[in-house]
């Protein structure tokens, strides 16, 4: 069949319309974008009428509301020079050399928790090297479990090589951590988030973490409800694994019940939250015009709609006000990964999906004519974003990305093309096989390699190359990001027929209960994080900036995976999330 070329600005919302030829828009100048849309026949489907209305919810956020935000976003954003004032202030007790160094440790503790660590990197790095250089805090670290661990901790998080035999000390002469530190309940929640800070083979660390569980759930009956409330949620999932935005509005709701908080930090931290979820509102605007142009929602009756979850999953991984770009762009990527899973899991056949996949693998625009109807435009939507994130790393920065951005999007599609053979054969592969592939099928890989291009301004050619292959900094949160996925959808998937999962090829392979596969996910999941851990101090290519997105990556996903499925199946949980981070602004003053 012919294509039809005609010139057409990207975006254009005839899509819409969905007439029944195939008409074929392109345009390619050195003046404006690649852009390619497609509009493709209504396939007469091969689905069940349940599966066409029931296979999953419709989205719980129309468009109309998302734009309705901007309605008051000019009452909620404080302004610039009221934060200024109170940055300085903090960044001068940081710089403080008369304060105590345990004061200033719990000052940087107290900053990160409260989300507001992003502002501070230059100024606590300079503390933390003075406190080192002093050696005051070593010295005082042997009589206290609470400052050891905080020590500990921080100087574990911000990339600093220290040992964990610094805990010996608080062990009695048979090897085991003294009974008498159960006693002091702050002592051992720092123990315990230290623990979770830990590198493959520090064994003291294992039993740090075993002594302080144990201990700390045995006193949860006897200790007072503010604390409590602590523990409870340290033990749930601990402060190196929650994501920063939510963790960041927890901590700041319970600051101000703090009768001994320091009030400016604690201004500065509302003042701050208000600002970055109004800046975060209008990238949530801005992709959800894109998403309404596509038009894609309304035409691909099988695929999860799922823009704000997509969103709430970028800003998982990346935050921070300076990376807008990156953050709508992962968003994206985010929504066309859930897309065209549905077009695997749901859509399409085999015969089908070998053809995709494709024209994935080709890059071809000569391969559309080949595909069915909903393939076309899922093709066009991809093809189409895709190209427009490498032209801009290409006009800003000379750049060639491109080969390395279909690369990752053609392995993703033949993983997912694999997983379809799989389930079409009801076979069921051994564990290693299945999480070989697995942790890149996750499409954690495919996020991080277009977040690193998204977000950094000075690329090489020597990180170009780096990506030709996946790194092993990507492997560990993407294992993670399965791992957590198949705990929280293992019954949906069996129930949909598909049979390869971690938990049902571990079970499979070894003969266990459900309850003991999901116990060594668990131990898997561990594992995966202290070798992540490590990269903080180990990695010498990559910046910091994008190992810290790594570790968001796998801390998103245990938040997205808690409850639940959050992208199949949202419940009231999972979107009080969304509330909280991105709609609802935190009250300034007290009622």
């Amino acid at each position: 069949m012919a294509l039809t070329t005609l010139l057409l600005p990207l975006g254009s919302s005839f899509i819409q319309n969905f007439p029944k030829q195939i008409v074929t828009k392109a345009i390619g100048n050195t003046e404006r974008r690649w852009g390619i849309h497609c509009v493709a026949h209504e396939r007469t489907n091969n689905l069940s009428t349940y599966q066409q209305s029931s296979y999953y919810k419709p989205s719980s956020w129309t468009h109309e509301f998302v734009m309705s935000l901007k309605d008051d976003s000019e009452k909620k954003v404080p302004k610039e020079s009221s934060i200024m004032k109170l940055e300085e202030a903090v960044k001068y007790m940081l710089a403080n050399e008369g304060k105590e160094p345990l004061d200033i440790l719990q000052l940087i503790d107290e900053i990160q928790r409260l989300g507001l660590g992003y502002r501070f990197r230059e100024s606590t790095k300079c503390a933390l090297d003075r406190i080192i250089r002093s050696g005051k805090v070593t010295k005082k670290t042997g009589h206290s479990i609470h400052a050891c661990a905080l020590y500990f901790t921080l100087l574990r998080q911000h990339g600093y090589e220290i040992s964990a035999d610094i805990f010996e000390n608080f062990k009695d002469h048979n090897g085991n951590f003294k009974g008498c530190l159960a006693q002091d309940i702050p002592g051992m929640l720092r123990l315990y988030e230290a623990s979770r800070v830990a590198y493959n083979g520090e064994n003291i660390l294992d039993e740090a973490r075993e002594f302080t569980t144990m201990n700390l759930k045995e006193m949860l009956g006897k200790i007072d409800m503010k604390m409590g409330a602590r523990v409870r949620h340290a033990l749930e999932i601990p402060f190196q694994r929650r994501m920063q935005r939510l963790e960041a509005r927890w901590n700041i709701e319970a600051y101000t019940k703090n009768d001994e908080a320091n009030q400016l930090l604690l201004k500065l931290a509302k003042l701050d939250f208000n600002m970055v979820q109004s800046m975060l509102q209008r990238d949530l605007q801005q992709v959800s015009c894109w998403w309404k142009d596509v038009g894609l929602a309304s035409k691909l009756y099988f695929a999860r709609d799922r823009l704000m979850e997509s969103f709430f999953w970028s800003v998982g991984i990346v935050f921070e006000p300076q990376f807008s770009e990156c953050r709508k762009g992962l968003t994206k990527v985010a929504k066309l990964i859930t897309i065209i899973d549905d077009v695997y899991d749901v859509y399409g056949s085999l015969e089908e999906l070998e053809q995709f996949t494709d024209a994935v693998d080709r890059w071809d625009i000569n391969a559309l004519q080949h595909l069915p109807g909903c393939m076309k435009i899922c093709f066009l939507a991809l093809y189409n974003t895709v190209n427009n994130m490498a032209y801009d790393v290409l006009k800003e920065q000379g750049q060639v990305i491109l080969p390395q951005l279909t690369k990752v999007w053609a392995d993703l599609c033949k993983l997912f093309l694999k997983e379809a053979q799989w389930s079409y054969n009801k076979h069921i592969p051994s564990f290693d096989e299945y999480l070989s592939m697995g942790w890149l099928s996750s499409s954690g890989p495919l996020l991080l390699v277009h977040a690193y291009f998204l977000m950094n301004k000075n690329i090489t050619n020597e990180e170009i190359e780096c990506f030709n292959d996946y790194p092993a900094l990507l492997r560990y949160p993407s294992t993670i990001f399965r791992l957590c996925n198949d705990l929280s959808s293992s019954k949906a998937e069996i129930e949909r027929g598909e049979t390869a999962n971690a938990i049902s090829c571990y079970m499979q392979e070894n003969g266990v209960s459900e309850e003991v596969a999901r116990g060594y996910i668990r131990s898997l999941i561990d594992d995966n994080w202290k070798m992540m851990n490590k990269e903080l101090v180990s990695n010498s290519l990559l910046s910091n900036s994008f190992i810290e997105i790594t570790i968001n990556l796998a801390r998103i996903s245990q938040c997205h995976y808690q409850y639940g499925n959050a992208h199949s199946d949202p419940n009231d949980i999972t979107r009080n999330r969304v509330l909280s981070v991105i709609i609802e602004p935190i009250q300034l003053t007290q009622p």
